[in-house]
C-alpha cells in the first residue's frame, strides 16, 4: 500500500565503521537495519559513518511489513549511495537475508519488491521465490485497524505455530492460485488466520462485525491488525464500522495500493 517506510541514507568516509539509525527522528538499535548496513559496508570494503533515517507512517510490529520495507529501502539506498552497482534482485536478496537472519520475516521482501496484490507461490528470496499477481485496479483501497504488535520472531520460533502454518498454508495458496481474486484472497486469508489460531478476541469481534455488514476482512500476519481491501466507494462505510472498535484509541489506516514496489525516490 502507499503508506509504509521512506529511508534516507547519509554516508561519509571514516577511520572506522559507525552506523547510526533513527526511526521517526529517534535514535534506535534496529537489528535488521544494522544487519543490512553491515552487509553493504562489507561489499564496499571500506569504513564509513552511516546515518540511516527511517520515516515510518504505519505502526511497527503490526503485520504491515515495516521491517521488510525498512530493510529493502535501506538496501536500495546503500547500493545507490555507495555506488555498488548491484542489480535490483541482488539488492533485494541482501534485504531478505537480513530479515531471515533477524527472524523478522520470511517473505515480506519479495512481496514488497514488485507492488500490487500478489500471491507468493514459491518461498525464498527474490530471484528464487516466485509471486503471481492478482488482478486489481486503482479503484481499490486498503483499510486497516491495528490494535498492537505481535512478535514475528517469537511466532517463527514457535514449533506448534510453524506446524499449523505448514499444514494449512500451502493448500490455501493453491486454492488462491486456482481462483485469484480480491474476494477469494480475503476469504482464504481469514481462513488461514483462524486455522493458525492467531486471532485475538478483539480481532474476532471486528471481523464478525464486518461480516455482519457484508465486508470480507482478515487479520495481518503477524500483527493484531484487522484489514480489508475494498472499493473506494465502500471505504467510508467500513471505516465507520472500524471506528466503533477503535474507540478513539487506535488509528485507522486508509491507503491506496502501491503498484510500483520499492524504489529510489529522486
Amino acid at each position: 500500500m502507499t503508506k509504509g517506510v521512506k529511508t534516507t541514507v547519509r554516508i561519509r568516509k571514516s577511520p572506522k565503521k559507525n552506523i547510526e539509525i533513527k526511526i521517526n527522528g529517534k535514535l534506535t538499535a534496529a537489528q535488521v537495519s544494522n544487519s543490512v548496513a553491515d552487509a553493504f559496508l562489507s561489499i564496499a570494503g571500506a569504513n564509513y559513518k552511516v546515518l540511516i533515517e527511517h520515516d515510518v507512517d504505519v505502526p511497527i510490529g503490526c503485520g504491515l511489513g515495516s521491517s521488510g520495507a525498512g530493510a529493502l529501502g535501506l538496501a536500495f539506498a546503500l547500493n545507490e549511495a555507495l555506488g555498488l552497482g548491484l542489480t535490483k534482485i541482488e539488492v533485494a536478496q541482501a534485504a531478505h537475508v537480513a530479515e531471515v537472519k533477524c527472524k523478522t520475516g520470511l517473505g515480506t521482501v519479495i512481496a514488497e519488491l514488485s507492488g500490487g496484490l500478489e500471491i507468493r507461490t514459491k518461498p525464498g528470496a527474490p530471484g528464487i521465490g516466485e509471486v503471481k499477481h492478482i488482478k486489481v485496479d486503482g479503484d481499490y483501497v486498503v483499510i486497516c485497524l491495528p490494535f498492537g504488535p505481535m512478535s514475528t520472531k517469537k511466532a517463527l520460533t514457535d514449533p506448534k505455530l510453524r506446524r499449523l502454518i505448514n499444514k494449512h498454508g500451502g493448500r490455501l495458496v493453491e486454492e488462491l492460485v486456482a481462483q485469484p481474486s480480491v474476494g477469494r484472497f480475503l476469504e482464504l486469508s481469514r481462513s488461514f488466520a483462524e486455522k493458525t489460531m492467531l486471532t485475538s478476541e478483539r480481532v474476532r469481534k471486528v471481523l464478525t462485525d464486518a461480516d455482519n455488514h457484508g465486508f470480507a476482512s482478515s487479520m495481518a500476519i503477524f500483527g493484531e491488525t484487522v484489514f480489508s481491501v475494498v472499493k473506494q466507494n465502500e471505504a467510508e462505510e467500513l471505516t465507520r464500522i472500524l471506528r466503533k472498535h477503535a474507540q478513539g484509541k487506535y488509528d485507522i489506516i486508509n491507503a491506496e495500493i502501491d503498484f510500483k514496489g520499492a524504489r529510489i525516490l529522486k
